[in-house]
């Protein structure tokens, strides 16, 4: 059985920069609100792909507001999230604390507040992603695949380790579950092949690498390709573009 301790997050963290920045309504997607009989943070709210509503409802008021961004349609975890994400935080004293470091951060504008800003929103997102983890989804996609307890080792070994020579075998190995089984669960709750969503983690990275300057023969290395011939083949086929025609000029 996979161990309670599993780390599902820390690979998509390390390869897509989270950014918080304070924003208007209107233009943020990340708020914490509170209602008119309360005197301290009731709600985290978040939009993973669009703005919130620029008003609350029900007299609630809004005391931070923020635009989010982590990576957008690239992050196979952002893609797969619902559209909004509500949190009650009233019986939570540790999101409560941050909430609240958060709006005194954006209010007093400090000297340095942009960076803390900034770095307490990610562990806002980073604990709302957890709790997102932790309740589960019946919707297709990668946050059932890593709140499912026999697939989410198998996923996480190739967010890890993407260069390796895997096989469906030993992927079902880490599962605990037969190769059969193991290739049936994973199409039904991610909505694709293991090797399908292994290929796709590895363009993700790949066009990353590249957008930063990297060697196309270096990146074909790191993600397992015999060359850079047979990667820039499967880069055009996933992308409609060359990986030399996405590469920065240097």
């Amino acid at each position: 059985m996979p161990s309670d301790r599993l780390d599902r997050l820390s690979a998509l963290v390390s390869r897509f920069e989270i950014e918080v920045s304070p924003a208007k309504q209107g233009k943020a997607n990340l708020s914490i609100r509170q209602s008119a009989s309360s005197d301290s943070p009731e709600n985290v709210l978040f939009n993973p792909a669009g703005y919130l509503a620029e008003s609350p409802d029900s007299g609630a008021c809004t005391l931070f507001s923020a635009y989010a961004s982590w990576g957008g349609a690239d992050n196979p975890l952002i893609a797969a999230l619902p559209a909004h994400i509500e949190v009650n935080i009233s019986d939570d004293p540790e999101m409560q604390s941050l909430a609240m470091l958060l709006i005194s951060e954006n209010q007093q504008q400090r000297c340095g507040s942009k960076s803390v800003i900034n770095r307490l929103g990610e562990i806002l997102l980073v604990r709302l992603l957890r709790m997102q983890l932790s309740a589960g989804t019946t919707d297709v996609g990668l946050l059932g695949g890593l709140a499912d307890p026999r697939l989410s080792p198998s996923i996480v070994a190739m967010h890890e380790h993407p260069g390796q020579q895997w096989r469906i075998e030993q992927l079902a190995e880490i599962a605990g579950l037969s190769t059969s089984r193991f290739a049936d669960r994973f199409s039904k709750t991610l909505g694709q092949t293991p090797m399908t969503y292994l290929r796709h983690w590895r363009m993700v990275l790949a066009r990353q690498d590249i957008e930063q300057g990297e060697r196309i023969q270096a990146v074909a290395s790191r993600y397992g390709y015999a060359s850079s011939e047979a990667m820039s083949r499967a880069f055009k086929r996933h992308f409609g573009a060359s990986p030399i025609e996405l590469r920065p000029s240097l």
